[in-house]
């Protein structure tokens, strides 16, 4: 089983978690995001994470259903 890496360069300072998976193709709309987060299938830097809008910010990983997304400051900061 292979695992699909993602990286994805935030446009500000942070994106919430729900939003990242949509943005990211993970979640097929916003209310999908979020119930994946709450039935417990996100996990944020190796730790399951139930919060539906926590900041996610640069260097963080999100893993869900075998993906993983690295998450990068823009070139030239934020």
């Amino acid at each position: 089983m292979s695992i699909e890496l993602i990286d994805f360069e935030l446009r500000g300072e942070y994106i919430t978690l729900d939003a990242l998976l949509k943005a990211t193709g993970l979640a097929q709309s916003g209310g999908a995001a979020k119930q994946m987060v709450g039935a417990g299938l996100v996990q944020v830097n190796g730790q399951q994470e139930l919060r539906k809008t926590c900041k996610i910010r640069d260097g963080q990983v999100v893993a869900v259903q075998g993906a993983r997304v690295r998450v990068t400051a823009a070139p030239g900061g934020k």
